[in-house]
């Protein structure tokens, strides 16, 4: 199967839906799109950035370890 992406006034769903509603699920599925999905992929393009220009900050998994065990010790009262 293909995806595409499709912008429309909101005047116009319920017609675009009665159009898509003719094929069978075994041809067209309607995939509700994340309402996140902008800002999620602005956040991941400035990550991508940054590991691109060495400005990123790495942590091995001793220290990502050592500060979940901090972490969890200090809430565990």
């Amino acid at each position: 199967m293909e995806t595409i992406r499709l912008e429309f006034q909101p005047k116009i769903k319920a017609k675009i839906l009665e159009l898509l509603s003719s094929f069978s699920s075994d041809e067209l599925k309607i995939v509700q799109e994340d309402p996140d999905f902008e800002e999620n992929k602005r956040k991941l393009d400035v990550s991508l950035a940054k590991i691109k220009n060495g400005t990123a900050k790495f942590y091995t998994f001793e220290e990502v370890d050592t500060v979940l065990e901090e972490t969890i010790s200090k809430h565990e009262n």
